[in-house]
């Protein structure tokens, strides 16, 4: 009766799930999946609730009765030889059940899972490798996997943390899931539910630490109460086996005493730090360690006071060794430069910032390197950093939230960009010399090693603001275990747990996700010029001409002739000397780079011929429409699953996928104008700048409307949109339609500022064909980073299907503004069944 009522319960849960859950739904296996026999119990070797093992056999307990509807006894022990689950470490194994032939070989976090026979052994080199081993049996009960198993696994790395860029005011920098977890107010909030669940699903993919608090920290996270809040945190983490760590600002002694200098060699500062560390460790016993940013976009550093970033480092690493810590320090260091300087690369500058200190930092110290020299872009290559640094222990760091790839607005799926660089063979010393072996301590024998994931996760049901972009954080835990594992077997896995077993729905998100990183390529930037948004801003829409004439150093060099930036030792910056020879080789000649790293490495012609027979220019226009195209076809394969899905996520995710759909070609129309203006070449297709279907708002007979120049000009239809007289003046434009009669899709081009929720009414005569809203910014509806102005940020289409229209019938918009938004309008497109415009 018990199973029963617990399915019943369960399947009506499913109709309505928000993703609160993410992968550990353990929802009811479907007919067909199901297992003969099962454990009579499970036997957890170790009963205090602070435990992980005991959290181990209170998932299983948990996961069991959710999967099969089977609720198993939990104990602390079981007559050898009885059916049951056994969770513990080896030595408590071994204690217990004095198994003298069992020695499994495993290291730090590791694991051994057998299932042989009627009895499962779930065996721990620690109490955390308990937990990660319950975790994956669940996950093949999860997905209908009954096969006899008996494995060791270890980690690739011990450092398999995540970075979140919470502020003490509870807000996230780069964050697009609501407020912090964490903090409020300049302070820790007081519940910490969703801390604690969030360890829970970060346990269930081997991430054994966070740094809790933003790269760019507050010193008031020092202050004594703020460390008892942390404490808090880590109380709830510590079930889970998972560590709290913290960023540090650098100048917290000139800021929190007396003291008027933060000089690392200055006594008084030495004894602060170990003295506040001391303090941190009283209350969190087992903290991970710190993570700091120093003399980066304006933080104070060592080098302040002619001090190296080594000696810096080294302050924190010495704090922090008597107590185990580790101290990760971000590469992540330029200056401002001058553009005109032809040599001047903000590529170059990890590199030579760090490599002259290799083998001066602490053992304790780990350089935290960003997967490429510059910023989280669409395509790098390899930061050469970790080719230039044997006697120091490195990490690499991912972004798993999408600052500058769509936001989580775009569904793009990472681990195949990942991969292009942990993948990446830096020949050093011409040997393999594969980053995945570099990074985690393997190929130079370093002691420590790893990732470091930003994440941002946030108070949104769905953690990071989209469910599809949960497969990221779960590859990213599933990946920093085993950098040889294969994404599409990681993403599949995440499908069957997240969406069940649906063989179209495994198929068609497979489908989607791996097409995804290659449309947002296409149309936002390629042939490795970067993602071309607003770096000046927000960093979500395009904005190609910020690219240059700014000191922050992501150039392209583009002007009306040619583009991309000399790179080479022989013309230009001399970044591609910092590689080993092979490499450099490789990159310094234009006939032995690669296209999707062209102009990366080197400036040339629009006109030049890639290896394709394409020229820059007409490549750069093909891929952005082919790349819209695929954005396009994700909205169909997604209706496609409807009868599979629930209503909550299917409809979530439809909205954000019509919403890329819309927004790619917003990306695809400013890229192609911005540099078929520049360039003054056509596109062999006809395709730029001419629009069959649609219709300039500024053409049409306006009453309270006005037209607006919107600048950056090319995230507008012909440069122009318009906007209401005043804030408080209700807007219409009209025009008589001159289109043949029939059914078509009705799209319109607007923009969703930040700071109103302007309304919308379209009419065919004198029948209202369509209403909206323009508030997916401000009522959260999608999470990007908002915009106050007409520009790629906040250009958006909305699209109402099968409008039925006879020729000559009058199209009438009435846009209602509000607040500081004046209902802005781009334009209206009329498309027969089937043109993406």
């Amino acid at each position: 009766m018990l199973k029963l009522l617990f399915l019943f319960v369960f399947i009506g849960l499913v109709a309505g799930e928000d993703g609160l859950q993410a992968w550990l739904r353990y929802a009811p296996l479907p007919r067909g999946h199901h297992r003969s026999s099962l454990p009579s119990r499970i036997v957890a070797l170790n009963d205090s609730s602070s435990s992980p093992v005991y959290t181990a056999g209170q998932e299983l307990q948990k996961g069991i009765l959710g999967i099969l509807g089977e609720d198993l006894e939990i104990c602390d022990s079981a007559p050898a030889g009885n059916s049951a689950i056994l969770v513990g470490t080896v030595g408590q194994y071994n204690k217990v059940y004095q198994d003298a032939t069992l020695h499994p070989d495993l290291s730090e976090d590791g694991f051994w899972l057998s299932t042989q026979g009627t009895t499962v052994r779930i065996l721990g080199q620690n109490e955390r490798g308990v937990l990660y081993g319950a975790f994956e049996y669940l996950s093949m009960l999860a997905q209908g996997n009954f096969s006899t198993v008996e494995y060791p696994t270890n980690p690739s790395a011990p450092i398999r943390w995540t970075n979140e860029w919470d502020n003490m005011d509870g807000s996230i920098e780069r964050g697009f899931a609501g407020n912090s977890i964490f903090f409020d107010d300049g302070a820790i909030v007081a519940n910490l539910t969703r801390a604690a669940e969030y360890a829970r699903l970060l346990a269930s993919i081997r991430v054994n630490a966070v740094i809790v608090n933003n790269v760019n920290a507050n010193y008031t996270t020092l202050q004594p109460d703020n460390i008892e809040g942390l404490g808090r945190i880590a109380d709830v983490f510590r079930p889970y086996g998972v560590q709290l760590g913290m960023s540090l600002y650098f100048a917290s002694p000139a800021n929190i005493t007396n003291l008027t200098t933060y000089d690392p060699l200055d006594s008084r500062v030495i004894a602060f730090w170990n003295d506040k560390t001391d303090e941190i460790y009283q209350r969190i016993p087992d903290m991970a360690g710190y993570l700091v940013k120093a003399n980066s976009e304006g933080q104070p550093g060592p080098i302040q006071y002619n001090r190296t970033l080594a000696q810096g480092a080294n302050l924190f690493a010495k704090a922090l060794k008597p107590h185990g810590g580790i101290l990760m320090f971000r590469a992540f260091v330029y200056d401002q430069l001058n553009e005109s300087d032809w040599k001047a690369d903000r590529a170059k500058a990890a590199v030579d910032y760090f490599q002259p200190l290799d083998g001066d930092f602490d053992d304790n110290v780990v350089v935290q390197i960003k997967y490429g020299p510059i910023d989280f872009q669409v395509r790098e290559p390899v930061s050469p950093l970790f080719a230039n640094l044997r006697n120091t222990s490195t990490a690499i760091e991912l972004q798993v939230t999408q600052e500058y790839l769509g936001q989580q607005c775009h569904v793009i799926y990472l681990p195949p960009l990942w991969k292009t660089i942990t993948n990446f063979d830096l020949r050093v010393d011409n040997s393999t010399s594969l980053v995945r072996n570099i990074m985690t301590g393997q190929h130079f024998d370093r002691p420590l090693g790893g990732s470091a994931g930003v994440v941002n996760v946030g108070q949104n049901t769905t953690w990071l603001g989209s469910h599809l972009a949960m497969s990221n954080l779960y590859a990213y835990g599933r990946l920093a275990w085993d950098w040889t594992a294969d994404p599409t077997e990681i993403l599949q896995d995440w499908i069957r747990l997240t969406f069940g077993h649906n063989q179209q729905v495994i198929d068609t998100i497979t489908e989607m996700s791996l097409a995804s990183w290659p449309a947002y390529e296409n149309y936002s930037g390629n042939l490795g010029i970067q993602t071309l948004t607003d770096i000046l801003y927000t960093h979500f829409g395009p904005n190609p001409q910020s690219q240059d004439n700014n000191g922050w150093g992501q150039w392209t060099r583009a002007d009306k002739a040619s583009i991309g930036m000399d790179r080479t030792v022989s013309n230009g910056t001399g970044y591609s000397g910092q590689y080993p020879p092979e490499i450099a080789s490789l990159y310094e000649d234009i006939s032995t780079t690669p296209d999707d790293l062209l102009l990366w490495f080197h400036h040339v012609n629009y006109t030049h011929t890639l290896t394709s027979g394409k020229s820059v220019i007409q490549h750069f226009y093909d891929a952005h429409y082919a790349g819209a195209l695929t954005a396009h076809s994700f909205v169909g394969m997604w209706e496609s699953l409807k009868p599979y899905m629930d209503t909550e996520r299917y409809d979530d995710v439809l909205f954000r996928q019509k919403f890329q759909a819309g927004h790619a070609l917003v990306w695809r129309d400013a890229i192609t104008n911005f540099y078929h203006n520049l360039s003054g070449i056509p596109d062999e297709a006809g395709r730029v700048g001419h629009h069959p279907w649609r219709i300039e708002a500024e053409s049409m007979r306006l009453s309270g409307y006005e037209i607006y120049a919107v600048a950056p000009f090319e995230t507008a239809s012909n440069a122009t949109a318009i906007v209401t007289r005043s804030n408080s003046t209700t807007g219409t434009a009209s025009t008589t339609i001159a289109f043949d009669s029939g059914v078509y899709d009705l799209a319109i081009n607007y923009y969703d500022m930040y700071g109103g929720n302007s309304t919308y009414e379209v009419c065919i005569g004198d029948q209202v064909v369509a209403k909206w809203t323009g508030d997916i910014v401000d009522t959260g509806k999608l999470g990007h980073t908002p915009s106050i102005y007409l520009d790629g940020h906040s250009a958006t289409r909305v699209t109402f299907p099968d409008v039925k229209i006879q020729k000559g019938d009058v199209l009438t918009i009435k846009g209602t503004p509000d607040g500081i938004e004046p209902a802005p309008v781009d334009y209206v497109a009329l498309l027969p069944r089937g043109v993406v415009d």
